[in-house]
């Protein structure tokens, strides 16, 4: 009920929804009652007494239907003639299920007006909150399984959702109100009909049990098997090159067998409740016609049940197939719907690890300098930083070096707030960056991966990516300063050229020109390079080389190098092992030191030779 409760409060403003459709179904269910209803006075004037026979007793009230349809019914037929009878009862008929068609049509449409409303919702809180959630979150968890949250569970949850206002609501008042007139056409044969129904419902019951296990299983199975496809495409070239094509094929598919098996099982459990309550409502009706029948054709048994009556009770009860089998159907789709929506739910519940202070405040400049202190960071029981304390003054150029595993990429990531220090603290301007929000913080901010990432979209939006109301001359004085600018304008469609996923369109060191600059279109104060150049051949290299000296020109930079040739002229240099700092000052002093950093500035020079 919890879970249900939560999952209605993402299709607010409901009422606004809500209270319209009660109001349509409910009208629509007295139009379509009414129109089984008025069977009687058709078949009365087709079956009944000829024109001139006496009328039957006047009922005293209207709510006895059939004896004031059968009233009625002959009050016509001996003034007007069976014709006009017929006639103005046929177009009764047709107006009653004309209003009736319209009313369900409007209710339709304010449900589906809330299905809407419910996956905007959902699709707007699941977005909102996974991206607040830091790094480490999806560092963890796999995307696929992400993805298939998002693209599976949240219709299943939409559907269950409005199917749950509709077995509280509308068939139950359908079944209610074909009850209500099958009791007054006759209650003997009503009280007979219904001792099965708890039967039916206990069948019924029998067969759901167990599908929200299974839809839960089933909707993880589907998350790894999208896991799966996604790495299988984001390393397709890896996939090809290492002849791992049937390896790949062979997880999925196994995923995928297990899926389908599983699928089957719940679709056997789904299509059994139809058939069974169909089955039992044939029963129903097979004893009806056996009783009724006889309570017509025995003259002395004390019932007042005439033909006609007596067919439009089985045609109401047919009816009542109808909404009791929607209600079982339900069942099935509601425990899938609480499933889906408790991994929903997950993923809006998630809390990030880092958050901004309630006292923290906005800044706009960096006016003096960056302060590490004392500052060690670690994951789980491994220690990635241990005591690190260092400060970057404004307008300096600081490298970061050292030997891989050493905690370069960590160092970087703590001060746009990507992860916090577990002891120390990291200050600008004086003030601990805790106390700063992490927006305005990285608005200061030009950050560089050593991997590119861009989008598949045009240059231009890649550039101006994040930010709103960029001219074309922004855009091109980045690239201009990136050095990007030649071969984009060499391009037929210039900066309107699509670059493919990835930027798979472009060549390595053209990806991270236009990252440099994407980065600097900002123009931020402090510059985070996180090996901009590593994977580059000698040529690109040399360009975004450059690229990178006009980036940081003016501005603090924060430099991690995996060649140290590019960083010879950096103010100061840090160089890092095993999560601490074992050396530092400039160039000139730390070859002088013979240390660390010379060792690895020989190896470089070796191997380059």
């Amino acid at each position: 009920m919890k879970i249900y409760l939560r999952l209605l409060s993402f299709a607010k403003p409901i009422g606004k929804y809500a209270v319209p459709y009660i109001f349509f179904t409910f009208l629509g269910v007295i139009f379509s009652t009414l129109n089984l209803a008025l069977l009687v006075p058709l078949l009365t004037i087709l079956m009944g007494q000829p024109t001139g026979s006496s009328l039957p007793a006047k009922p005293e009230h209207f709510f006895d239907l059939v004896r004031t349809f059968n009233y009625y019914s002959a009050w016509m037929n001996q003034h007007f003639g069976t014709q006009r009878s017929l006639l103005f009862v046929c177009i009764i008929i047709v107006i009653s299920v004309l209003l009736s068609n319209l009313l369900r049509y409007f209710a339709e449409r304010m449900i589906e007006n809330l299905r809407i409303q419910t996956l905007f919702n959902l699709r707007n809180a699941v977005m909102n909150n996974i991206m607040t959630l830091d790094l480490a979150y999806f560092n963890n968890e796999r995307k696929g399984n992400i993805i298939a949250k998002m693209a599976s569970d949240i219709y299943i949850v939409q559907y269950s959702v409005t199917s749950t206002l509709q077995v509280i609501f509308k068939e139950p008042l359908t079944l209610l109100a074909y009850l209500v007139m099958l009791f007054v056409i006759s209650y003997k044969l009503t009280l007979i009909s219904i001792l099965v129904l708890p039967l039916s419902a206990f069948l019924i019951s029998r067969i759901v049990k167990g599908l929200k296990k299974q839809s839960s299983d089933s909707q993880k199975l589907h998350g790894l098997m999208i896991s799966y496809l996604d790495e299988a495409l984001i390393g397709i070239r890896v996939v090809k090159a290492f002849n791992a094509v049937k390896f790949v094929t062979g997880r999925f598919q196994k995923e995928n067998k297990q899926l389908s098996s599983l699928t089957r099982a719940m679709a056997r459990r789904q299509q059994l409740a139809s058939p069974v309550s169909e089955f039992m409502g044939v029963m129903m009706v097979a004893a009806i016609v056996l009783y009724g029948g006889s309570l017509v054709l025995s003259k002395d048994s004390g019932s007042d049940l005439t033909g006609p009556a007596f067919i439009a009770y089985i045609a109401l009860f047919s009816q009542i197939l109808r909404p009791a089998k929607a209600i079982s159907d339900s069942f099935a789709s509601i425990h899938q719907g609480v499933a889906a929506g408790e991994r929903m739910l997950s993923l809006v519940d998630e809390m990030p690890a880092i958050a901004d202070a309630e006292d923290a405040i906005d800044i706009n400049e960096f006016k003096d300098r960056i302060r590490f202190h004392h500052v060690s960071f670690g994951y789980s029981e491994r220690i990635v930083l241990r005591d690190i304390s260092f400060e970057i003054q404004r307008g300096q150029t600081i490298a970061v070096v050292g030997p891989s595993g050493g905690g370069k990429s960590t160092l970087m990531d703590l001060l746009p707030k990507f992860i916090q220090p577990q002891q120390g603290s990291i200050e600008m301007d004086g003030r601990d960056i805790k106390s700063i929000t992490a927006v305005s913080l990285r608005s200061l901010m030009g950050i560089v991966n050593q991997d590119p990432i861009l989008f598949n979209d045009s240059i231009f939006n890649n550039i101006a990516f994040g930010r709103e109301g960029v001219t074309m001359e922004e855009v091109t004085q980045a690239a201009i300063t990136a050095n990007a600018h030649d071969f984009i304008s060499a391009m037929e469609k210039g900066y309107d050229t699509q670059i493919g996923d990835r930027g798979v369109l472009l060549s390595g060191g053209q990806r991270q020109r236009i990252c440099l600059a994407r980065a600097v279109l900002g123009n931020p104060p402090i510059m985070l390079l996180d090996e901009a150049t590593s994977s580059l051949d000698t040529e690109s290299e040399k360009i975004v080389q450059d690229a990178l000296t006009n980036l940081m020109r003016h501005r603090t930079s924060l430099v991690i190098a995996h060649r140290l040739s590019t960083i010879q002229n950096a103010d100061h240099i840090i160089v890092l092992e095993a999560g601490r700092i074992v050396e530092q000052g400039t160039h000139r002093e730390l070859i002088a030191r013979q240390g660390l950093y010379k060792r690895l500035i020989d190896m470089q020079t070796f191997y380059s030779e």
